[in-house]
Protein backbone atom coordinates (compact mmCIF):
# COMPACT_ATOMS: atom_id res chain seq x y z
CA UNK A 1 0.00 0.00 0.00
CA UNK A 2 2.94 2.39 0.90
CA UNK A 3 5.86 0.70 -1.10
CA UNK A 4 8.21 3.36 -1.97
CA UNK A 5 6.94 5.87 0.43
CA UNK A 6 9.50 7.79 2.25
CA UNK A 7 7.93 8.73 5.87
CA UNK A 8 9.09 10.71 9.09
CA UNK A 9 7.28 9.82 12.66
CA UNK A 10 7.84 12.26 14.92
CA UNK A 11 8.45 11.09 18.53
CA UNK A 12 8.43 7.22 17.32
CA UNK A 13 10.55 5.82 20.43
CA UNK A 14 7.81 5.04 21.73
CA UNK A 15 3.97 4.12 22.40
CA UNK A 16 1.76 5.58 19.58
CA UNK A 17 4.44 6.81 17.60
CA UNK A 18 6.33 3.82 17.66
CA UNK A 19 3.40 1.63 16.80
CA UNK A 20 3.06 4.16 13.69
CA UNK A 21 6.36 3.82 12.58
CA UNK A 22 5.94 -0.02 12.65
CA UNK A 23 2.81 -0.05 11.02
CA UNK A 24 3.45 2.57 8.26
CA UNK A 25 6.94 0.15 7.97
CA UNK A 26 4.36 -3.32 7.29
CA UNK A 27 2.54 -1.70 4.78
CA UNK A 28 6.31 -0.86 2.74
CA UNK A 29 6.90 2.66 3.57
CA UNK A 30 10.60 3.50 4.67
CA UNK A 31 10.44 5.41 8.05
CA UNK A 32 12.46 7.42 9.70
CA UNK A 33 11.91 7.77 13.49
CA UNK A 34 12.47 10.85 15.44
CA UNK A 35 13.34 10.85 19.33
CA UNK A 36 14.14 13.05 21.41
CA UNK A 37 14.46 11.04 24.40
CA UNK A 38 13.95 7.42 23.51
CA UNK A 39 17.19 6.80 22.05
CA UNK A 40 17.63 3.07 22.49
CA UNK A 41 14.32 2.21 21.55
CA UNK A 42 14.35 4.49 18.07
CA UNK A 43 17.65 2.75 17.51
CA UNK A 44 16.24 -0.57 18.14
CA UNK A 45 12.46 0.10 16.57
CA UNK A 46 14.27 1.45 13.13
CA UNK A 47 17.15 -1.76 12.55
CA UNK A 48 13.86 -3.78 13.37
CA UNK A 49 11.96 -2.63 11.26
CA UNK A 50 14.60 -1.98 8.11
CA UNK A 51 14.25 1.74 8.90
CA UNK A 52 16.89 4.76 10.33
CA UNK A 53 16.67 7.03 13.59
CA UNK A 54 17.07 10.59 13.98
CA UNK A 55 17.65 12.32 17.22
CA UNK A 56 16.00 16.03 17.01
CA UNK A 57 14.03 18.26 19.14
CA UNK A 58 10.82 19.06 17.58
CA UNK A 59 10.61 21.86 19.79
CA UNK A 60 13.91 23.33 18.01
CA UNK A 61 13.10 25.08 14.69
CA UNK A 62 16.67 25.33 13.53
CA UNK A 63 16.86 21.88 14.45
CA UNK A 64 13.51 20.63 12.31
CA UNK A 65 15.00 22.37 9.52
CA UNK A 66 17.98 20.39 9.56
CA UNK A 67 16.42 17.16 10.16
CA UNK A 68 13.78 17.74 7.18
CA UNK A 69 16.92 19.07 4.41
CA UNK A 70 18.61 16.03 5.60
CA UNK A 71 16.07 13.66 4.81
CA UNK A 72 15.22 15.10 1.27
CA UNK A 73 18.78 15.40 0.41
CA UNK A 74 19.34 11.39 1.60
CA UNK A 75 16.49 10.04 0.17
CA UNK A 76 15.61 12.47 -2.62
CA UNK A 77 11.63 13.07 -1.21
CA UNK A 78 9.21 12.95 1.74
CA UNK A 79 5.58 11.92 1.59
CA UNK A 80 4.53 11.14 4.88
CA UNK A 81 4.90 13.36 7.58
CA UNK A 82 3.42 12.25 11.42
CA UNK A 83 3.43 14.70 13.74
CA UNK A 84 3.24 12.72 17.02
CA UNK A 85 5.70 14.05 19.43
CA UNK A 86 4.15 15.46 22.81
CA UNK A 87 4.69 15.84 26.29
CA UNK A 88 2.63 16.49 29.29
CA UNK A 89 3.27 18.31 32.30
CA UNK A 90 -0.70 18.51 34.19
CA UNK A 91 -1.27 20.44 36.97
CA UNK A 92 -4.35 22.35 38.26
CA UNK A 93 -4.44 25.93 36.40
CA UNK A 94 -4.27 27.89 39.62
CA UNK A 95 -0.72 26.20 40.17
CA UNK A 96 0.35 26.12 36.96
CA UNK A 97 3.89 27.33 36.27
CA UNK A 98 4.52 29.40 32.77
CA UNK A 99 7.08 27.24 31.94
CA UNK A 100 4.70 24.18 32.25
CA UNK A 101 2.50 25.72 30.15
CA UNK A 102 5.27 26.98 27.86
CA UNK A 103 7.25 23.99 27.54
CA UNK A 104 4.38 21.71 26.20
CA UNK A 105 2.94 24.51 23.91
CA UNK A 106 6.75 24.55 22.32
CA UNK A 107 6.40 20.89 22.06
CA UNK A 108 3.03 19.46 21.32
CA UNK A 109 1.94 23.12 19.24
CA UNK A 110 5.23 24.24 18.17
CA UNK A 111 7.33 21.06 17.31
CA UNK A 112 4.24 20.36 15.09
CA UNK A 113 4.61 23.67 13.27
CA UNK A 114 8.24 23.67 12.78
CA UNK A 115 8.26 20.23 10.94
CA UNK A 116 5.00 20.70 8.73
CA UNK A 117 6.75 24.65 7.83
CA UNK A 118 10.10 22.96 6.53
CA UNK A 119 8.32 20.31 5.02
CA UNK A 120 5.58 22.04 3.26
CA UNK A 121 8.20 23.29 0.47
CA UNK A 122 9.44 19.76 -0.58
CA UNK A 123 5.09 18.86 -0.40
CA UNK A 124 4.29 21.47 -2.46
CA UNK A 125 7.00 20.87 -5.03
CA UNK A 126 6.50 17.23 -5.67
CA UNK A 127 2.62 18.35 -5.76
CA UNK A 128 2.10 15.60 -3.34
CA UNK A 129 2.19 14.74 0.38
CA UNK A 130 0.26 13.60 3.49
CA UNK A 131 1.03 15.47 6.51
CA UNK A 132 -0.64 13.48 10.04
CA UNK A 133 -1.18 15.48 13.36
CA UNK A 134 -1.73 13.33 16.83
CA UNK A 135 -3.98 15.75 18.25
CA UNK A 136 -6.20 14.18 21.57
CA UNK A 137 -10.11 14.11 22.51
CA UNK A 138 -8.17 16.53 25.43
CA UNK A 139 -8.11 19.18 22.48
CA UNK A 140 -11.54 18.43 21.49
CA UNK A 141 -13.40 18.04 25.29
CA UNK A 142 -10.66 20.16 27.18
CA UNK A 143 -9.50 17.75 31.01
CA UNK A 144 -9.31 19.27 34.25
CA UNK A 145 -5.56 19.15 35.20
CA UNK A 146 -4.29 19.42 31.65
CA UNK A 147 -5.30 23.17 30.18
CA UNK A 148 -1.90 22.93 28.97
CA UNK A 149 -1.68 20.16 27.24
CA UNK A 150 -5.64 20.64 25.92
CA UNK A 151 -4.45 23.98 24.49
CA UNK A 152 -1.79 22.68 22.63
CA UNK A 153 -4.08 19.60 21.17
CA UNK A 154 -6.77 21.86 20.45
CA UNK A 155 -4.12 24.40 18.71
CA UNK A 156 -3.29 21.08 16.77
CA UNK A 157 -6.62 20.99 15.46
CA UNK A 158 -6.70 24.83 14.33
CA UNK A 159 -3.17 24.23 12.42
CA UNK A 160 -4.32 21.30 11.07
CA UNK A 161 -7.16 22.91 9.21
CA UNK A 162 -5.60 25.83 8.17
CA UNK A 163 -2.84 23.83 6.42
CA UNK A 164 -5.12 21.46 4.69
CA UNK A 165 -6.24 24.68 3.19
CA UNK A 166 -3.31 25.73 2.35
CA UNK A 167 -2.14 23.08 0.49
CA UNK A 168 -4.73 21.25 -0.65
CA UNK A 169 -4.20 22.66 -4.86
CA UNK A 170 -1.22 20.76 -4.35
CA UNK A 171 -2.66 17.75 -3.73
CA UNK A 172 -1.51 17.48 -0.59
CA UNK A 173 -3.76 16.21 2.56
CA UNK A 174 -3.59 17.48 5.83
CA UNK A 175 -5.63 15.15 9.10
CA UNK A 176 -5.92 14.85 12.37
CA UNK A 177 -6.10 11.85 14.74
CA UNK A 178 -7.63 12.40 18.65
CA UNK A 179 -6.89 9.57 20.37
CA UNK A 180 -8.97 9.11 23.44
CA UNK A 181 -7.45 6.60 26.38
CA UNK A 182 -5.05 4.44 24.77
CA UNK A 183 -3.40 1.38 26.74
CA UNK A 184 0.65 2.88 26.97
CA UNK A 185 3.32 2.93 29.24
CA UNK A 186 1.49 6.29 30.33
CA UNK A 187 -1.80 4.61 30.94
CA UNK A 188 -0.23 1.61 32.75
CA UNK A 189 1.03 3.57 35.21
CA UNK A 190 -2.21 5.20 36.34
CA UNK A 191 -4.14 4.59 39.46
CA UNK A 192 -6.60 2.00 38.97
CA UNK A 193 -9.50 4.35 40.71
CA UNK A 194 -8.61 6.85 37.69
CA UNK A 195 -8.38 4.40 35.05
CA UNK A 196 -12.24 3.11 36.11
CA UNK A 197 -12.78 6.73 36.06
CA UNK A 198 -11.86 7.27 32.79
CA UNK A 199 -13.47 3.61 31.77
CA UNK A 200 -16.77 5.13 33.14
CA UNK A 201 -16.87 8.26 30.15
CA UNK A 202 -15.94 5.72 27.54
CA UNK A 203 -19.35 3.97 25.57
CA UNK A 204 -17.48 0.92 24.48
CA UNK A 205 -16.53 0.06 28.16
CA UNK A 206 -12.65 -0.59 27.20
CA UNK A 207 -9.50 1.07 26.15
CA UNK A 208 -8.27 1.28 22.95
CA UNK A 209 -4.97 0.05 21.70
CA UNK A 210 -1.59 1.70 19.53
CA UNK A 211 -3.09 -0.29 16.72
CA UNK A 212 -6.45 1.07 17.02
CA UNK A 213 -4.62 4.74 15.91
CA UNK A 214 -1.58 3.32 13.84
CA UNK A 215 -4.26 1.48 11.63
CA UNK A 216 -5.80 4.80 10.81
CA UNK A 217 -2.94 6.58 10.51
CA UNK A 218 -1.76 4.14 7.89
CA UNK A 219 -5.12 4.69 5.70
CA UNK A 220 -4.50 8.05 5.98
CA UNK A 221 -1.24 8.24 4.42
CA UNK A 222 -2.57 5.52 1.79
CA UNK A 223 -4.09 6.77 -1.95
CA UNK A 224 -7.23 5.64 -0.56
CA UNK A 225 -7.36 8.70 1.68
CA UNK A 226 -6.39 10.85 -1.13
CA UNK A 227 -10.33 13.08 -1.06
CA UNK A 228 -10.16 13.54 3.08
CA UNK A 229 -8.18 16.81 4.08
CA UNK A 230 -8.53 18.98 7.09
CA UNK A 231 -10.41 16.63 9.11
CA UNK A 232 -10.40 15.34 12.72
CA UNK A 233 -11.04 11.97 13.24
CA UNK A 234 -11.49 10.76 16.98
CA UNK A 235 -10.35 7.02 17.91
CA UNK A 236 -11.71 6.87 21.81
CA UNK A 237 -14.57 4.09 21.73
CA UNK A 238 -17.33 7.36 21.59
CA UNK A 239 -15.82 9.21 24.68
CA UNK A 240 -16.05 12.61 22.63
CA UNK A 241 -19.11 12.55 20.92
Amino acid sequence: MLTGKIALVTGAGRGIGLGIAKALADEGAFVILNYNGSKERAMAAAAEIGGVAYGCNVADYEACGQMIGTIVKTYGRLDILVNNAGITRDGLIMKMGEADFDDVIATNLKGTFHTIRHASRWFLKQRSGRIINISSVSGLMGNAGQANYSASKAGVIGLTKSVARELASRGVTCNAIAPGYIETEMTDAMADAAKEAVLSQIPLKRTGTVADVAGLAVFLASDAASYITGQVIAVDGGMSM
